[in-house]
């Protein structure tokens, strides 16, 4: 599939974007070395190659086997869990997602992000707020699926129908538990729509964050005017040309470009407080659209715990996790019992610790089954700081409610420390 270069260009500037500064420039870099070729290599107005919405290319055709079955290719989905559901209501037509007998739908969202256009999992890297959209949709009215799995490689994309999208997750979750995991990456508007999940599970290397709004504008009017080229535009209406790259930016048609980024940022920080309830409007602009590696996204509270997507898809199909919003560290899989069971076998395999500061390996297993993310994620999600009481001596008691509303997470070493104290109840 080739994407025409004018419309690449007509949605890249002078338009909001919830970009990484990263992914920004790489687009902007791409553009700017195709401008002289008039697009060709980009299927531009001289290179063909329109995909318009009255025209359809199927990139992974359905094959149908000599016994009946058929077999569904979804471009950039895992294809090592669940399988592509055929339509019940008598067409058979493939549904775009993937479901696991557990009744998890899995809806892989990999590339950059625009709001109109049937871009489901694309082959080119983009997706579509629309078509995303129309996923959550069928998954909605799916009834064998019990809950949803976001599985996110995203930088962001355009502003425009970010956060609707991220209404749409906000109004499914209301029915069911809709799980987003940072799968490398979740920044801008991918973690717009993240925001509005369930729950957040980060891969520990994952990338979260980039809450912020960019407008990219050119000014090549020195260039035209040092190639004896001078534009002339003909036009009513005071601000029909406003903004073009041919002449320099007016300081009054800047303040209005402003005043629209910023109201985009607004929304935006509305959307993430909507989902993170555990995160005030002050801290988010206060990551000043900075991206946070998985344990500095949990410690500001973008996320709800560390994870795999093996480990999130067994927790999901295992435990049949709850519809409706949570805050930070509210779902939990163990009683605060078996947490101390599970951190306390951790600690004594290969060597219980000898004081906090030294953490046993995480690739450690403890008796119940658990890795050390884990426990750490069910420590936090059982026992937030905030709690008038951490880990009770007595291993059967439950824990009290959190005393405040915004809890803090436990860090690696408060883990290792609170099991010090009460490995002995907990053995």
């Amino acid at each position: 599939m080739r994407i025409p270069l004018h419309r690449i260009a007509g949605q890249f500037y002078n338009r909001p974007l919830l970009l990484t500064p990263q992914a920004a420039d790489t687009i902007s870099n791409v553009l700017l070395s195709r401008i002289g070729d008039g697009g060709a290599q980009l299927g531009g107005r001289g290179g063909g190659g329109e995909d318009t919405a009255q025209t359809s290319t199927t990139l992974f055709p359905a094959e149908l086997g000599g016994d009946g079955t058929m077999t569904v290719h979804t471009p950039q989905a895992s294809r090592f869990y669940g399988e592509v559901p055929l339509s019940e209501d008598g067409s058979r037509r493939p549904l775009p997602y993937r479901r696991t007998a557990e009744g998890v739908a899995i809806i892989t969202l990999v590339g950059e992000w625009v709001n109109r256009g049937g871009y489901v999992g694309a082959s080119s890297g983009v997706i579509s707020y629309e078509g995303f959209k129309y996923q959550l949709e069928m998954v909605g009215a799916d009834a064998r699926t019990k809950a949803v799995l976001l599985d996110m490689e995203s930088p962001g994309g355009e502003a425009v129908g970010a956060f609707e999208a991220a209404a749409a997750v906000r109004r499914l979750a209301l029915t069911k538990p809709v799980w987003a995991l940072v799968n490398g990456l979740a920044a801008s508007a991918a973690y717009a729509i993240a925001s509005a999940a369930t729950r957040i599970v980060s891969m520990p290397t994952g990338i979260s964050g980039s809450i912020g709004v960019v407008l990219a504008h050119f000014d090549y009017s020195k260039m035209l005017e040092n190639e004896g080229i001078k534009p002339t535009f003909i036009h009513a209406g005071a601000n029909k040309v406003d903004a073009n790259p041919y002449q320099a930016l007016p300081a009054a048609v800047r303040d209005k470009l402003q005043a629209e980024v910023n109201t985009f940022y607004d929304l935006f920080v509305e959307t993430v407080a909507a989902g993170r309830q555990g995160l005030t409007a002050t801290a988010i602009r206060g990551t000043e659209a900075g991206t946070f590696m998985g344990a500095e996204a949990l410690e500001l509270g973008l996320i709800d715990a560390l994870g795999t997507f093996e480990s999130v898809l067994g927790e999901m199909s295992s435990n049949s996790p709850a519809a409706g919003r949570t805050t930070q560290g509210s779902t939990a899989t163990m009683t605060p019992a078996q947490t101390a069971v599970a951190v306390a076998a951790l600690a004594t395999a290969g060597g219980a610790p000898a004081a906090a500061s030294q953490t046993p390996a995480r690739s450690a297993k403890a008796e119940p089954g658990f890795s050390w993310d884990e426990v750490v994620a069910e420590v936090n999600a059982t026992l937030p700081k905030a709690s008038t009481n951490r880990m009770g001596t007595d291993a059967g008691e439950q824990e009290p409610a959190s005393t405040t509303a915004q809890a803090e997470a436990f860090s690696w070493d408060e883990v290792v420390a609170e099991v010090n104290a009460t490995v002995g109840a907990a053995r």
